[in-house]
C-alpha cells in the first residue's frame, strides 16, 4: 500500500516542487489549500506524513498538534516548511520531525523526503500487528510476582494481552516470551500502553536487544506476507565518540527522539547498536545517545566500539536507518552503567542541544580531546 502524506498548502510553486519529489519516491499526497480542510482530515483519515507550510505559524501549530493528538495520526511524520529567516527551533517546538526551506531545491528536498521515507516505512511497520497467541510471563520490577498472560496480537512496537497484568500502571515490567518455531526468547522492558473493562491491555516495548528486534522483525516478516520492507540503511561518518554516545555526520539526520540502528561490518558479520538521537541538525548530522540499559546492550555497545577504535584513521562504513518515532525511551541516565563517570559529550549534548548548527559544531570542535575524539573533521 503506498505511502500517503497530507499536504497544507497554498503556493503553487512550493506545491508543484512537492508532487514531484514526492511522486519519484512513491508518496502520495493529499492536498488541502485551507486549514479548516486539513483539520478535518487529520481526525478521520490516517496519514504517513503531515506536511505544512508555516507561512502562519498559529495555523501550523494548530495542524501540527492537532496530528498528533488525533489516534489515527499521532505516529505521522510531521515536516514543516519555514522561510529562511525563520528560526529552526520554533518549527521543532510546533511539533515538526524535519525541516525545509524557502526557497525549496527539489534535491535537498528529496534528500530530506528520503530519510522521511525510512522513517513512516518504519513506523508503519512497527505498528502493522498479527493476530497471535503467545505464552507471556510478566514481571514488576517493584518486586511483584511473576504473571502469566497471553497475546491477542503482536507488532515489533507492542503486543495486546488478555487478561491485562495486575500492578501498578505505569509501573515499568519485564516482559519474557518465546516466538513459535525460533530457539531465541525474547525479554525486554514494557509499559502499559492502555488497558479497558475488558481486561485486555497493550504493552509497548520500551527496551530490547538488538538480537531481540533482529528475531522480532524477522519473525513477523515470515508470517505477514504484507509487510513492505524497510529502505536500505544509508552511509554516516562518525567524528565524535565516547562511550555512551557520537555524533555522526549525514545528509538528512533523523528527528531528536527518535530510534535508529547503527551498524559497522566486523569480518563476515556486522555489529549493530540502538541509540536514541539526542540533537539533530539540518543537512549536517545528529548526536546520539547508545541503549545501554541491558547488560547484552552494553555488550553490543562494546564490540561495536572496539570496531570504531582499533580501525584507527580507516574507519569502517557505518550504517544508519530509522528505527520509530521517540517514545521517550531513556537510553541512560548520562552516567553509563553503575560505578562509571559521567560521559562529557553526553552531557555537552544535553547542554548545548539549544546551539545554532554553527555554533554547535564550533563547540565540539573546542571540547574535543584525543580520547574522545574518534574523527576530528
Amino acid at each position: 500500500m503506498k505511502l500517503q502524506a497530507l499536504v497544507l498548502c497554498s503556493d503553487e510553486k512550493i506545491l508543484r516542487v512537492l508532487r514531484r519529489v514526492l511522486s519519484d519516491l512513491e508518496i502520495s499526497i493529499d492536498h488541502c489549500a485551507e486549514p479548516d480542510a486539513a483539520i478535518h482530515k487529520i481526525t478521520r483519515q490516517r496519514y504517513e506524513a503531515i506536511i505544512v507550510d508555516c507561512t502562519s505559524e498559529q495555523v501550523a501549530s494548530q495542524i501540527l498538534r492537532g496530528a498528533h493528538s488525533a489516534p489515527c495520526n499521532k505516529r505521522a511524520v510531521a515536516l514543516a516548511i519555514i522561510d529562511e529567516e525563520k528560526a529552526m527551533k520554533s518549527a521543532f517546538d510546533l511539533g515538526a520531525h524535519f525541516v525545509l526551506h524557502k526557497p525549496i531545491n527539489p534535491e535537498r528536498a528529496k534528500t530530506t523526503f528520503r530519510a522521511a521515507r525510512a522513517l513512516m516505512k518504519r513506523e508503519r511497520r512497527r505498528n502493522t500487528r498479527l493476530a497471535v497467541e503467545l505464552a507471556v510471563q510478566i514481571s514488576f520490577k517493584d518486586g511483584q510476582g511473576l504473571q502469566r498472560t497471553s497475546t491477542s496480537d503482536l507488532s515489533e512496537g507492542g503486543m495486546a494481552v488478555q487478561p491485562a497484568p495486575g500492578g501498578k500502571y505505569p509501573a515499568p515490567m519485564m516482559v519474557v516470551f518465546t516466538l513459535p518455531g525460533a530457539n531465541h526468547k525474547i525479554e525486554c522492558v514494557g509499559e502499559m500502553a492502555w488497558s479497558n473493562s475488558s481486561r485486555q491491555a497493550g504493552i509497548r516495548f520500551k527496551d530490547m536487544s538488538v538480537e531481540s528486534v533482529t528475531q522480532l522483525k524477522a519473525w513477523l516478516e515470515s508470517h505477514a506476507a504484507d509487510l513492505e520492507p524497510d529502505d536500505p540503511p544509508v552511509p554516516c561518518k562518525l567524528t565524535d565518540l565516547s562511550p555512551a554516545c557520537g555524533y555522526f555526520e549525514t545528509a538528512a539526520p533523523f528527528p531528536v527522539g527518535s530510534k535508529v540502528s547503527l551498524a559497522v561490518q566486523r569480518g563476515l558479520g556486522k555489529v549493530t547498536v540502538l541509540a536514541i538521537v539526542r540533537v539533530a541538525h539540518s543537512e549536517i548530522g545528529m548526536g546520539v545517545e547508545f541503549l545501554r540499559s541491558l547488560p547484552q546492550q552494553q555488550q553490543e555497545l562494546q564490540k561495536f566500539i572496539e570496531v570504531l577504535v582499533n580501525s584507527g584513521e580507516n574507519l569502517p562504513e557505518i550504517l544508519v536507518q530509522p528505527e520509530g518515532l521517540g517514545d521517550d525511551e531513556k537510553a541512560g541516565d548520562g552516567s553509563g552503567p553503575a560505578g562509571t563517570a559521567a560521559d562529557p559529550l553526553l552531557e555537552f549534548f544535553h547542554k548545548n542541544a539549544g546551539l545554532a548548527p554553527a555554533a554547535f559544531r564550533t563547540e565540539l570542535r573546542k571540547q574535543r580531546v584525543p580520547e574522545a575524539a574518534a574523527a576530528p573533521a
